[in-house]
């Protein structure tokens, strides 16, 4: 065997099989796949009156109650960025005010508006028919495995 085939073959064996990349295979190429499954079906079910952003900000705040703006963002998962503007179109259509904290003058308190809670209130059943547009292809008790371990992926 000549030196370089030898050494051709010692470098072969010195690097270790790597597995193939299928992207079809992968976690984050499924996961936005569903998403984007998931927003289309919200885009059609809600349509334009609310994006998936305006709407968690709202379920929260009727869920929560009034809260400040850095907590909104937090507990909808948004930056600081987007929750302001989330927070700014949905003052401009008349679904939440906000006032400054009293404790603290800094901090802006959002809160929802009766036009906000009416609608709030409303969408709800559309959420909820999205939540199951969004889950149809699984079993009562895949749905529930679904969601515990999308829970743990958090």
């Amino acid at each position: 065997m000549s030196t370089k085939v030898a050494t051709d073959v010692r470098r072969r064996r010195a690097k270790p099989a790597q597995a193939e990349y299928i992207l079809d295979h992968q976690v984050g190429f499924l996961l936005r796949q569903a998403m984007q499954r998931h927003t289309l079906i919200f885009g059609a079910r809600m349509g334009q009156e609310l994006t998936s952003t305006q709407w968690a900000a709202l379920a929260k705040l009727n869920e929560k109650g009034p809260c400040s703006q850095n907590l909104l963002g937090r507990l909808t998962a948004m930056d600081a960025a987007t929750i302001k503007g989330v927070v700014d179109r949905l003052v401009k259509r008349g679904l939440v005010e906000t006032r400054p904290d009293p404790e603290d003058g800094r901090r802006l308190v959002v809160a929802l508006t009766a036009e906000g809670t009416a609608l709030t209130g409303e969408a709800a059943a559309v959420a909820h028919a999205i939540t199951e547009e969004t889950l149809a292809p699984l079993d009562a008790d895949e749905r529930v495995q679904l969601i515990a371990l999308l829970n743990r992926l958090k």
